[in-house]
This record gives structure tokens, C-alpha cells and sequence, in this order.
């Protein structure tokens, strides 16, 4: 296979190359990632500066693309100018801390296999319960195997997995559960402080998530000590709300407004 890798902890990152290091012997691996952390960036794109990408050393010689962008630019510009062709899959990760629930749309890892898919691609994203994570080989090893099955499986045009692992070596992993995105409110504040000129600034911070014990939540799996698979669709159209809004006669609104 011809795999992608990038991530939103930056090409520096340890669990980038966990998996790096499982893939680079049986397929060709490129490695495309932003210079430094591009964490909760979502799917952001760079439209008002210039994109740069350099070629680096590192790891005993490996090479990859640093890109002064997003997760998201990384999976462009890769396919669009540095690749020579698409390659048959893309990871994004492995990224030190879980993305489940409501972070799904806040995550750089995510929305970089986000716009694999949308650019016909494999996208998986993989992320670790942390934030301090002490197995990436472990993970690793999962995902180089998760790759075979995939690739031959087959992924529906605009869908990609979100995959979430403990921070546990495999032998105390429960188990893998394919579960369904978690969206209940996030618990969310913020702090209102002075700096040392007395100006006012803010500091954004959420409390945890809780997920409970519901068997198909992605979060709450994870907790379990399973590992969490969600297949999630780039189609963002709620089709049930979609067909109880052809009642609403909205139409009207605009007659209203021709006869007035």
C-alpha cells in the first residue's frame, strides 16, 4: 500500500512515528505534517498566506514534509503537489489524548482523515486516551493490522474511521467495539483574568466528558477498555430533519413578502 501519514501534534511527535515505524517495512510511507502543534485547529485551510512545505531529517535519516499549515493543508498539498499519485490510505495520528464525543469537530487529527475522504481516499484517524500516553507501539502495532483489513474492506466514498485506543499495552485491551459518536453537551467555561498591564483576556476550558456506561457510545467504550471504532460520514445533512422540513412551507415566507 502507499500510506500517508500526517497528524495535529506536529512531524515531531512520538506517536506519529510509533506508527511510522509498524508501516515502513511492508508499504511506502510518506510523511506529511504540520511544523509544530496544530491541535483543535478542526478543519481549517491556510487561505491568506502561503503554504511552505520543507523536507526534514529525522530519525536516524527518515524524511518527511513539514508544512507551516494545518492537518487538513497537509492532506491537500500532499496529493495536489508533493505526492506523485494519491496514495491508497491516509492516518492521521496517533494523537496523545482521545478525540470522542462532541471533540469530533473541534479535532485537527480527525479532519485530516476527514479531507482524505473527501478527496477519495482511506482516512483513518487514531487517537490514545491521555494526555500523557505511554503506549504508542502498542497502538501502533493495532493500526498496522487495522490498515490490511480496511484496505480490503473498503470504505464508502466521504466516510472514514475515528479510531480511539487506552493507553494500555494490548494484552489488557478488552476488546474492539464499533460504536456510534457521543453528542451530549460539553461542560465548558471561561476564566476572565488581568495580565500584568491590567488588560483584560480570556482562558477557554471545558470539564471533562461523561459518557456513562451505554455500550455503543465512543467515549463510554473507551473508558471500558475497549478499543473504539466509529465510522463517520463527511454528509453532514440531517435526512430525517430534511424531510420534515418539506412541511413547513417556507415558501410562504417569500409569497408574503411579493405581496406586500
Amino acid at each position: 500500500m502507499k500510506i500517508l501519514l500526517t497528524n495535529d501534534d506536529g512531524i515531531y511527535a512520538k506517536g506519529l512515528w510509533a506508527i511510522y515505524n509498524r508501516l515502513a517495512g511492508r508499504h511506502h510511507v510518506d510523511v506529511i505534517a504540520p511544523d509544530r502543534e496544530r491541535s483543535a485547529i478542526g478543519h481549517a485551510i491556510t487561505l491568506h498566506q502561503p503554504l511552505r512545505a520543507t523536507r526534514i531529517s529525522i530519525n536516524s535519516g527518515i524524511s518527511g514534509y513539514a508544512v507551516n499549515g494545518t492537518p487538513a493543508d497537509c492532506i491537500k498539498l500532499g496529493f495536489s503537489e508533493i505526492l506523485s499519485e494519491k496514495p491508497d490510505l491516509v492516518i492521521a495520528g496517533a494523537n496523545a489524548g482521545a478525540n470522542v464525543g462532541a471533540n469530533l469537530n473541534y479535532s485537527g487529527t480527525v479532519a485530516a482523515a476527514k479531507e482524505a475522504a473527501l478527496g477519495g481516499m482511506i482516512g483513518i484517524a487514531v487517537s490514545i486516551e491521555g494526555p500523557e500516553v505511554d503506549y504508542y507501539d502498542d497502538a501502533a502495532s493495532f493500526i498496522a493490522e487495522l490498515c490490511e483489513v480496511v484496505y480490503e474492506k473498503g470504505l464508502p466514498f466521504g466516510t472514514f474511521l475515528n479510531v480511539n485506543i487506552p493507553n494500555r499495552p494490548l494484552k489488557e485491551i478488552a476488546g474492539v467495539r464499533i460504536s456510534r459518536q457521543a453528542v451530549e453537551v460539553l461542560s465548558e467555561y471561561v476564566e476572565k483574568r488581568k495580565d500584568p498591564r491590567n488588560r483584560t483576556y480570556f482562558w477557554q476550558g471545558q470539564d471533562m466528558q461523561s459518557f456513562g456506561a451505554d455500550p455503543q457510545l465512543d467515549g463510554a467504550v473507551l473508558k471500558q477498555r475497549f478499543i473504539s471504532i466509529t465510522p463517520v460520514k463527511c454528509d453532514m445533512t440531517d435526512y430525517q430533519m430534511l424531510e420534515n422540513m418539506q412541511g413547513w412551507d417556507l415558501g410562504g415566507i417569500v409569497r408574503s413578502r411579493k405581496e406586500g
